[in-house]
């Protein structure tokens, strides 16, 4: 036997130069099959138990917002709305700056705890101002109001940069040439999202009761300790971590292709078989897998067409390889997928406007105790803390579904969501007309509880929407782009938190013209909610057939190297990842 047949198939790798697998030196150590552990239960905890604990820091702030601004602050109901959605859209928004400095510089491990500190000094300035508010016993002042906002606003930048990072982080701890791991990785991801809920449950449950039933500068010191538990447990679990180097400025590589490409745009592009790729053995791009090449956005292929007329030893200063055009097209395939989901986190952002507002003119009692409103948003957080073990362990790997079926059947639910909400709103304001309370702003005598059945489908959307669109962003990007394409995941719920503020804008605009009323008044006795619920509803329908359209024409990546040979992800049909049906 040849000396380099005693070695392990990475070490053979490593001496002939060829692709070689991240995790494969830790089964270099032994020739037979390695012992090994499962990720899952060594490695995962530590950045679930942090997500859970931030989430809860998050929700804790986020969840009952709109009464604080109201309340203490003296907001008026449209200000408080179009407060809390941007802010919102902010936490969403800003993790593209968090995404580009893990990918780029920092990496994944070191810019979560960069954005960290942040969060900690925003955090603390929210408690602060509470706290010199309830002192004073009395509304704020105009610099108060703007101490608080900054203070917001500085979690924002906080929650951004570690968002688009946990989630892949510790996604990079699977390794994706062990099939054991990819189906745990599977697994990771519906039990990362459990831990959100998990941490938005304990922030509904006992936060907002303790922010208005003791102080607001209690309650909100509580997420403050919150979001230290959490960057203990990170921290704690550090030598365990595997972490990926940055692959060098993803926006820099999108930006030479796109240029590359407007540059030979008179170029016809060559075949895909004499396209530009590096030799065996060298990195197309740092820290990421060859790509094969894909047939959509053609175009973009001039930029790996060589330039005819130059000598063959030449080199062509617009010239980038397959794998560098390929990362571009994966990310524009994001776009569409982005757009249809707009509209489904357009209606998530009702939970924490107007089904608060909703269930404040409602009967707040729960047998001898009055309950916050906002703290009916437990019940999305129970839905989907009981209903992911019964989809991990026994839906799906019956249904099978691929990423866009999941997020497909995910947005029909969420829609019937709006139905229910409405609904409600029908029967409530059939009260108010009956016992004469337009002009009043008692309770109506109908239990809040009523509004359950619209936050339990919110959640059961959640699970196929967003966990489906995480694993997606996450599987599909490319490897040196990952927290990047989860930075665009979650600017979707930035986008739907600006689009609920210009649908409440268009529709105040709208039904107040002429001095009327309108659907949103400060009194919703005298509004109709209804029909602004009914507007969300022919929008989500609207979207449904746009979705059907991208998720046709979308194209699943393909791996292709030495160690992956070239393949397509799995899918029923076996062609687009969706056909006109979602089944």
């Amino acid at each position: 036997m040849a000396s380099s047949d005693r070695l392990g198939p990475g070490l053979q790798e490593k001496l002939s130069g060829q692709p070689y697998s991240r995790f494969e030196a830790d089964k270099d150590a032994e020739t037979c099959v390695p012992k090994r552990r499962s990720k899952l239960l060594t490695v995962a905890p530590f950045i679930l138990g942090n997500e859970l604990c931030e989430r809860l820091a998050y929700y804790s702030i986020a969840t009952n917002l709109v009464q604080y601004l109201i309340d203490v602050l003296g907001f008026s109901v449209t200000d408080a709305n179009t407060t809390v959605t941007n802010w919102s859209g902010a936490c969403y928004i800003l993790p593209l700056l968090g995404a580009f400095l893990a990918d780029s510089y920092w990496g994944r491990y070191v810019t979560i705890i960069v954005f960290s500190i942040v969060y900690m000094l925003g955090l603390g300035g929210i408690t602060l101002s509470a706290g010199v508010l309830a002192l004073h016993g009395e509304h704020a002042a105009i610099n108060q109001r703007a101490f608080f906002v900054a203070a917001l606003y500085i979690v924002a930048i906080g929650t951004g940069g570690i968002k688009p990072c946990v989630s892949t982080f510790g996604a990079d701890q699977f390794d994706e040439d062990d099939p054991r791991d990819v189906k745990e990785k599977a697994s990771f991801f519906n039990w990362f999202y459990w831990s959100i809920n998990i941490g938005a449950l304990v922030a509904s449950l006992l936060v907002v009761n303790l922010q208005t039933s003791v102080s607001w500068a209690v309650g909100y010191a509580v997420p403050l300790a919150a979001f230290g538990l959490a960057l203990a447990i990170y921290l704690a679990g550090t030598p365990l971590y595997h972490r990926v180097a940055p692959g060098g400025s993803a926006l820099t590589r999108i930006a030479q292709v796109l240029w590359a490409a407007a540059v030979k745009w008179r170029l016809r592009p060559a075949p895909p078989e004499q396209l530009h790729e590096l030799p065996d053995g060298k990195a197309a791009v740092r820290g990421s897998r060859r790509l094969a090449h894909t047939n959509h956005c053609n175009f973009l292929d001039r930029a790996a067409t060589k330039r005819p007329g130059l000598p063959a030893d030449s080199d062509d200063r617009w010239l980038y390889t397959v794998t560098q055009v390929e990362e571009v097209k994966r990310m524009a395939s994001f776009v569409p997928i982005m757009l249809a989901t707009i509209v489904f986190n357009t209606v998530y952002a009702q939970m924490s406007t107007v089904f608060v507002e909703q269930g404040m003119t409602m009967d707040l009692r729960m047998g001898k105790i009055s309950i916050a409103s906002a703290s009916l948003s437990a019940f999305d957080t129970i839905a989907i803390i009981v209903l992911i073990p019964l989809y991990d362990w026994v839906l799906a790997p019956w249904l099978r579904w691929t990423y866009l079926q999941r997020i497909g059947w995910g947005l029909v639910v969420s829609t019937f969501s709006m139905v229910a909400a409405a609904v409600v709103e029908v029967v409530r304001l059939r009260q108010v007309h009956a016992l004469g309370l337009e002009n009043s702003k008692a309770a109506v005598p109908i239990s809040v509880f009523w509004l359950v059945p619209q936050y339990f489908i919110v959640g059961a959307a959640e699970i196929l929407v967003n966990i489906g669109t995480m694993e997606l962003f996450y599987s599909e990007a490319p490897d040196a782009m990952r927290s990047t394409a989860s930075a665009l995941q979650l600017v979707t719920t930035a986008l739907g938190n600006y689009v609920a503020t210009g649908v409440t804008m268009a529709v105040t605009s709208a039904t107040t013209a002429g001095g009327r009323r309108g659907w949103l008044p400060d009194n919703l006795n005298q509004g109709r909610l209804d029909l602004y619920y009914t507007v969300l509803v022919l929008l989500s329908a609207a979207n449904m057939l746009f979705f059907l359209v991208v998720a046709h024409f979308y194209q699943y990546k393909k791996v292709a190297d030495a160690h992956h040979p070239a393949h397509v992800h799995p899918e029923p049909e076996g062609g687009n990842c969706l056909t006109v049906h979602l089944g």
